[in-house]
């Protein structure tokens, strides 16, 4: 699990633990393919400090295979673990610290927090006039829920210092990897930009679904044109414009545009579980070329209720601008017709417990927001299914350390399995890795399996 606590506030959650939980153990002579480095200088996955040394040794689920887990007997095929590299997840210090005003002011009643910083906010923008609507909507909204957050990461961290999962003074890792090469990841948003221009492919003759064997190279437009599933129970390796990405077992993607998305209708699967991360506009993105963002009549667009299952529970990412959780919550929702059932917040920290940015900061705030909503759809249906239905809380916190990678959000699956029952079918919209159990889509959803994002571990 990657779950590490649980308490009334929420759940301190390892997110290295959960990708290397995930079963990224390849078989046969697919097992070390070419252009991947072999890491035999890891011995111990302890020798480096990381958030995967406390999963190693007291997770519920039992320890992390280690390089010794290559070791095979003689006569049985050749058996290799990836793991995902744990520099980046190596945040030991926060990334702005606190200015001495704030660090004055912890602590302090909230209204008087909100006014001191819309007076360091003008003072900072050299302006007479007040702060806009959007700004005093943030302020308003921060002094609503700060006591919330810091409070409940407060407890949340104790227990990981407790537990040693975290800790207060971590030495700078000794043996961090080199830089991930740039070109990970490109492309893909591109090739789902070309496949546009393919010609249109017969609903007769359309594939639904591409089920993974041992081959490694797929041609590209099969692997756009329908869902592409790994049903075993190991991982697979596929082939892209020359890139090599893992597939986690018991997973299936389909990667497009938001424009082509008939292939994922045609998979006929209905989700209990949708969980949405949008490219929300705002200025950074469009001063960048990292990524493209999407209106909000286009969000609008995503079929949701045609993939959605009776009474399905629905989540979304937002970032802490409020025009966005007021389109998702006022807007979105009743569009789709789901019903807002809470608010949680994603907390990141560092390894010492800390948050990663000052909790009342102007610059960022080290949190994110989780909408929640339940799909309310045919009556008798709904009532048919309302045994399956458990309360989801109004607030919650996720604390975990972050993914240094831009966009890589913590997993869902631990702490919403116990507001689920069994077997529930799940599905993340606007993907960039993949999950076991769940089918993942996005335009970019192979992004993270990239090989280069992963070590092998081999025996000394």
């Amino acid at each position: 699990m990657s779950v590490v606590h649980r308490l009334t506030a929420g759940w301190l959650v390892d997110h290295l633990s959960f990708i290397n939980q995930c079963g990224y153990e390849i078989c046969g002579s697919f097992a070390y393919p070419d252009g991947v480095t072999l890491d035999t200088s890891v011995t111990s996955t302890r020798d480096c400090h990381s958030t995967s040394t406390f999963a190693a040794t007291s997770s519920s689920d039992g320890p992390i295979p280690g390089p010794e887990d290559v070791i095979e007997t003689e006569g049985k095929p050749a058996k290799t673990r990836y793991v995902f590299r744990e520099e980046f997840f190596n945040v030991s210090k926060p990334h702005i610290a606190a200015a001495p005003e704030e660090q004055l002011w912890q602590g302090c009643p909230e209204a008087i927090i909100c006014f001191f910083h819309c007076l360091l906010f003008v003072q900072k923008r050299k302006r007479k006039c007040v702060l806009n609507q959007g700004e005093l909507d943030a302020l308003q909204y921060h002094s609503e829920v700060r006591k919330l957050i810091q409070e409940g990461t407060l407890h949340l961290v104790q227990e990981g210092l407790k537990s040693g999962f975290l800790h207060r003074t971590i030495a700078e890792p000794s043996c961090r990897k080199n830089a991930v090469p740039g070109h990970i990841g490109c492309g893909l948003a591109e090739l789902c930009e070309m496949a546009k221009q393919l010609p249109a492919v017969n609903e007769s003759d359309r594939q639904a679904v591409h089920v993974l064997d041992d081959e490694t190279s797929i041609p590209e437009q099969d692997l756009l044109s329908c869902v592409t599933e790994n049903s075993s129970n190991g991982a697979k390796i596929v082939e892209l414009m020359g890139q090599k990405y893992l597939v986690p077992p018991k997973s299936s993607f389909l990667l497009s545009d938001i424009s082509c998305l008939q292939p994922l209708l045609n998979y006929k699967k209905k989700y209990d579980v949708i969980v949405i991360d949008p490219p929300w506009e705002n200025k950074s993105v469009k001063r960048s070329s990292r990524y493209s963002y999407l209106s909000s009549w286009q969000i609008k667009q995503i079929p949701v209720p045609a993939l959605a299952a009776p009474n399905c529970l629905v989540v979304t990412w937002v970032t802490n601008r409020q025009k966005h959780l007021h389109f998702v919550k006022d807007e979105l929702y009743p569009h789709w017709s789901v019903k807002t059932l809470a608010e949680w917040h994603w907390v990141k920290i560092t390894g010492a417990g800390e948050f990663v940015f000052p909790l009342d900061s102007l610059h960022k705030k080290p949190y994110e927001v989780l909408v929640l909503g339940r799909v309310q759809g045919d009556v008798k249906q709904t009532l048919r299914k309302s045994e399956d239905v458990l309360p989801i809380p109004e607030h919650k916190l996720i604390v975990s350390i972050p993914c240094s990678l831009h966009s890589h959000k913590p997993p869902l699956t631990g702490v919403l399995a116990e507001f689920l029952k069994p077997d529930v079918e799940c599905l993340e919209l606007f993907a960039r890795n993949l999950q076991p159990g769940w089918t993942s889509w996005g335009n970019e959803v192979l992004k993270f399996q990239h090989i280069d994002y992963f070590t092998v571990l081999q025996n000394e």
